[in-house]
């Protein structure tokens, strides 16, 4: 099968830091890919360079049929195919959970109003907030915003979601409800990367593990390699008790 990312060599640079040091990996359709790895290990520049919020030092990527390396490429038409949701939420403070979301269809998308309404509260409906349209993010829990940042990208009807540690500002309780919400995407078929610290989610959850230590791709493979680790360093990874 056609993969639907593909990283190949890729190395990226901050100054003197050398963050990916020959990043390689691949994700078929409907696959579902959690990268674990310490803090600094280049899991989330990793995910960054996938939807070109980082550029590439060298190396190639394609996400859904676009290059991303290429100084060429359209940006709007690969944020179409692609949503990302980071660990902070980013929505509008002034803006409904409901105008959060129908502000990216009418302005990318050129929907109706009515159109882009009907679009946002079948979405919000599916990570369970349809009763909350009209509250404002302060009036929501940390969990419930998280859950209309997925909203917001699921409106656009992407081909691949990015998940940027989306839990790590939660407590456990809100944890689980975002999960839930990315379990049942899962369960759909949606093509998913996560970068996260949630080993028991990412055994469950995900077809395929990688881990990342020190910029570059150490282990890949299923939930079993977190059973039986051949390197040091995942084992020194997993040995906190996860």
């Amino acid at each position: 099968m056609q993969p639907v990312v593909e990283l190949d060599q890729v190395h990226k640079k901050f100054g003197a830091l050398h963050v990916l040091r020959g990043v390689s990996f691949s994700v078929t359709k409907g696959q579902v890919v959690a990268i674990i790895g310490k803090s600094g290990s280049g899991k989330s520049t990793a995910l960054r360079c996938m939807d070109r919020l980082e550029t590439v030092n060298s190396g190639t990527i394609h996400v859904c049929g676009h290059a991303v390396h290429d100084a060429a490429l359209d940006v709007r038409a690969l944020r179409r195919d692609v949503g990302i949701v980071f660990q902070g939420y980013n929505l509008f403070p002034h803006l409904t959970a409901l105008q959060n979301i129908t502000l990216g269809l009418t302005s990318v998308k050129r929907m109706s109003p009515a159109d882009a309404r009907e679009v946002a509260m079948e979405v919000l409906a599916h990570v369970g907030l349809a009763e909350k349209a009209v509250a404002y993010p302060e009036q929501l829990s940390g969990g419930q915003q998280q859950r209309v940042a997925i909203a917001r990208s699921l409106a656009m009807k992407p081909q691949v979601m990015l998940f940027d540690e989306v839990t790590s500002a939660l407590d456990p309780e809100l944890t689980g409800e975002v999960l839930k919400v990315i379990e049942t995407l899962a369960s759909e078929g949606m093509t998913m990367v996560l970068v996260t610290h949630e080993m028991a989610f990412a055994r469950g959850v995900a077809d395929k593990i990688i881990f990342m230590h020190e910029g570059q791709i150490r282990e890949e493979g299923d939930a079993s390699m977190l059973a039986a680790p051949k390197t040091p360093e995942l084992r020194q990874f997993l040995g906190n008790g996860l």
